[in-house]
């Protein structure tokens, strides 16, 4: 049986991992008959925003770690555990905290900079040839953590976050929501899923398995 490396980082789409996405992963890698293990930072995340209203809870504090549990079913261990060699291919499950927990994505864009072990993980998975999935956002923190790699990237539409993606010496690919694309020769698979607002759920579903089954085949 394969196993799979899972980032999180948090739960709910605006300040953490997207939890429909999350699952999407989570449910991919089931039909796909590979082993799941979630990992995520324990640290706190870089704001908490209510998702109910939209607005930020200034005074409110909230774990990675603790909160990525709510998805994981409490089976979610330390990033800082995670080593390349235990695993055959890694995937990070968008969500707006991905972009602000994981790297500094939201607020610098292509002159940000990735949190050190999620920079560790990335390159630990692409030194060691092993593929590389990134949901929605997700892929930011590829391109942030390789910059000058030349990958094939999709967050979906042209927009100012491929732009970004793109000065960092990568090549945005145009994808709908029931997309993915497959950079076979760097071994990164993406799918846009809720970078476009509006996605049926069985589109992000449809993406989402699409990109699992083509990291099963890599």
């Amino acid at each position: 049986m394969k196993r799979a490396a899972v980032i999180l980082c948090g739960s709910g789409f605006k300040d953490g991992s997207e939890i429909r996405e999350s699952v999407a992963v989570l449910w991919a890698l089931s039909v796909e008959n590979v082993e799941a293990h979630c990992f995520a930072l324990s640290q706190p995340q870089s704001d908490v925003v209510n998702c109910l209203t939209g607005q930020a809870e200034p005074g409110e504090k909230r774990n990675q770690l603790v909160e990525a549990a709510r998805i994981a079913r409490g089976a979610v261990r330390p990033l800082s555990e995670l080593q390349a060699k235990d695993f055959d291919f890694l995937v990070i499950p968008g969500g707006f905290g991905v972009a602000k927990n994981l790297c500094s994505f939201a607020t610098q864009g292509s002159g940000g900079k990735v949190q050190p072990e999620v920079k560790r993980v990335i390159e630990g998975f692409r030194d060691a040839g092993k593929p590389i999935g990134a949901v929605c956002i997700a892929p930011a923190a590829v391109a942030m953590a390789l910059p000058g790699s030349a990958i094939e990237l999709t967050v979906g539409e042209k927009s100012e976050a491929s732009g970004e993606i793109e000065k960092l010496g990568h090549r945005h690919v145009v994808k709908s929501a029931s997309q993915w694309h497959t950079d076979r020769k760097n071994k990164i698979v993406s799918t846009p899923a809720y970078m476009y607002d509006e996605a049926p759920l069985k589109d992000v579903f449809t993406g989402v398995h699409g990109l699992v089954h083509d990291l099963c085949a890599l």
